[in-house]
C-alpha cells in the first residue's frame, strides 16, 4: 500500500471518530482539565496502526469514551519528534501522560476495542 493511500486512511478515519491533537495543543489543554493525555505512537507503514485506526479509533462510540478520559494524540514516528525522551521498540505503543509530564502507563501492541478499553479504563488524571 503506498504511502498516500495509508495518509488517507488515517486523514479519513482522523476525520471520522478520533479528535486527535498535536502534543503542543494537547499540553495547553491538559492544563485547564484533569485529562491525561493518551499518545498513540504509530509508523505510516505499520499494518497494526492501520488495524488500531480503523478498528477502534474509526469506532464512534469508543472514540466518544477515550476522548472522555483523555486527550488523544497521534504521533508518526516516521515524521513527527516524540517528546519527553520517549523510547518506542514497537508501533503501535500507547503512552499516557500525567499533567507533571510523567508517563503513567505504557501500552505496547495493537488492541480490539474491548481489550483496549479494558486496558485504559482504570487510568486518571489528578
Amino acid at each position: 500500500m503506498s504511502r498516500v493511500v495509508i495518509v488517507l486512511l488515517f486523514t479519513f478515519f482522523s476525520l471520522h471518530a478520533v479528535e486527535w491533537k498535536t502534543y503542543e495543543e494537547a499540553l495547553k489543554l491538559q492544563k485547564k482539565s484533569s485529562k491525561i493525555i493518551m499518545i498513540d505512537v504509530m509508523r505510516s507503514n505499520c499494518h497494526f496502526c492501520i488495524d488500531m485506526c480503523r478498528e477502534v479509533f474509526g469506532d464512534k462510540k469508543m472514540s466518544a469514551w477515550l476522548e472522555e478520559r483523555f486527550i488523544l494524540v497521534k504521533l508518526n514516528l516516521d515524521t513527527d519528534a516524540v517528546p519527553l525522551d520517549i523510547e518506542v521498540s514497537m508501533t503501535p505503543t500507547f503512552f499516557f501522560v500525567d499533567k507533571n509530564q510523567k508517563i503513567v502507563k505504557k501500552i505496547p501492541g495493537a488492541w480490539n476495542i474491548e481489550d483496549f478499553k479494558s486496558l485504559t479504563q482504570k487510568i486518571k488524571g489528578e
